[in-house]
């Protein structure tokens, strides 16, 4: 009999919205678990959707995601089997910062990634299939390098509704992913005059690594309650990252007096400000701040210094690779030449696919959604926290995204608690991983994106046990 047959897999009630995940969880641990050894065929999905009495789609839908992980393989003509080395990681996990736990890891808390279980994939099924029937029909070969028409007419009209950002769909270049989006901004805006691009430190590393590719000169700028620290910034800075809306990572909202002391120093230095709207398109408390973007006022003689990089690997997959960079208008040309000597243009089909899924409505009512679990599932986290670590631990403010900081009430050797949080099958990040100058600040990361509301107190108690 097939391994996974024997499986005692436990479901909701027939008709709920959470039986896709559980069973993509309940796959997922046993694989991490190895009760599913590397090399076990898993039965057709038809088979294992009868045997659960489930649809051939939601089968197939947890499938995929199994297989975006790196935790099976497809075989064709064979069917699909448990991966050589299947290891369950956080997707895009750095794997310079991120060191294979000695044990799988049963409970996931790296910061930033989404639940993908929860994604509706048959909506976007059909969407695709209409999208590829369209495009039988359509004569033209190669599309434009700043993107399908359609998706940027949507993408445009999203952030008018979500961010209040006024743009057009000539703004918007369409990119694989935020990191492309950095990969252009670094090779567009960089001078040999100018090479200093000043980040957030802690901050995001993928964003200085494009640049420093580039050749830029990376000041590091230390980031406070309020964001970051504007008076530090070097006088020479020709570009300045930041993540105004949740800082990545200690989570905190950039104050608005920051911002306006941001844009006036662009202003008067002629810098530019390259804004990551990371974790702005989930919000738990307090009303969104304007977006730099929105108070940057291209028209003004100073405005029109903000690059907005934005991305729905949150909001929907990552799995997607589709991210958008809004440009000011003098600068929208470059962009997109710099795209297309990249890559020509991205996937039509996928363009295609999320314009129509955009434009229908599906992404708002998506993220009306899973705004709400995020939400549950984040106020869980607090109260872990305070019932298992409250004398130990102090989460940052953070009113958005899908993960936050703590920081420990008195000295705490952070890396020490990872590593043994690893070993209880707990994986959490540091702060210090994020962070460019020493002494780095003291701190972990938790992020509740993929862990279900009721794994996250077993989960805290257990970063508790390794707190000590």
């Amino acid at each position: 009999m097939n391994a996974v047959l024997e499986l005692e897999i436990q479901l909701p009630a027939a008709g709920s919205r959470d039986v896709r995940r559980r069973l993509h969880e309940q796959l997922r641990e046993a694989i991490a678990a190895g009760r599913l050894a590397p090399g076990v065929q898993l039965p057709a999905s038809r088979a294992l959707a009868e045997r659960l009495g489930l649809s051939r789609n939601t089968v197939m839908a947890v499938y995929d995601l199994l297989l975006s992980e790196g935790l099976i393989v497809s075989r064709p003509g064979a069917g699909a089997f448990v991966a050589a080395q299947a290891q369950p990681f956080a997707d895009g996990a750095s794997p310079r910062r991120a060191a294979a736990p000695e044990v799988p890891v049963l409970y996931n808390l790296r910061p930033g990634r989404p639940d993908t279980a929860s994604f509706p994939y048959d909506i976007w099924g059909r969407l695709t299939g209409r999208a590829l029937r369209q495009f039988s029909r359509a004569a033209t070969p190669y599309r434009e390098p700043a993107g399908h028409p359609a998706l940027r007419e949507a993408i445009a009209g999203h952030l008018s509704f979500t961010r209040a950002i006024a743009c057009s769909p000539r703004d918007v270049i369409v990119t694989v992913g935020a990191q492309q989006a950095f990969d252009l901004l670094a090779r567009t805006l960089l001078t040999p005059e100018r090479p200093v691009v000043a980040v957030e430190d802690p901050g995001y590393p993928a964003a200085r690594e494009a640049f420093a590719a580039a050749g830029a000169r990376i000041h590091p700028v230390r980031v406070d309650a309020e964001g970051l620290v504007v008076d530090e910034l070097p006088d020479d800075a020709a570009v300045i990252c930041v993540t105004p809306s949740q800082q990545f990572p200690t989570g905190v909202a950039m104050s608005p007096r920051r911002r306006a002391a941001l844009l006036a120093f662009a202003a008067e230095r002629r810098a530019i400000v390259v804004e990551d709207d990371y974790g702005g398109e989930f919000r738990f408390d307090d009303p969104p701040l304007d977006a730099l973007r929105t108070l940057d006022r291209p028209g003004d003689r100073e405005g029109g210094r903000v690059f907005y990089v934005g991305t729905f690997s949150q909001s929907l997959l990552p799995a997607l690779r589709i991210g958008f960079v809004v440009a000011p208008e003098q600068d929208r040309d470059a962009l997109a030449a710099a795209r297309e000597r990249s890559d020509w243009h991205g996937p039509a089909i996928e363009h295609a696919t999320l314009a129509a899924f955009i434009a229908e409505g599906h992404l708002a009512r998506h993220m009306r959604r899973m705004r709400k679990v995020y939400a549950e599932r984040r106020a869980a986290l607090l109260r872990a926290l305070e019932v298992h670590c409250g004398d130990r631990l102090t989460p940052l403010p953070a009113a958005a995204g899908l993960h936050l900081a703590a920081l420990p009430r008195a000295p705490l050797d952070v890396e020490g608690v990872a590593a043994r949080a690893a070993r209880l099958g707990v994986a959490v990040e540091t702060l210090a991983s994020f962070t460019l100058q020493r002494p780095a600040p003291s701190g972990l990361v938790l992020g509740f994106g993929q862990i279900d509301v009721a794994r996250i107190d077993p989960a805290i108690a257990r970063l508790a046990e390794a707190i000590g």
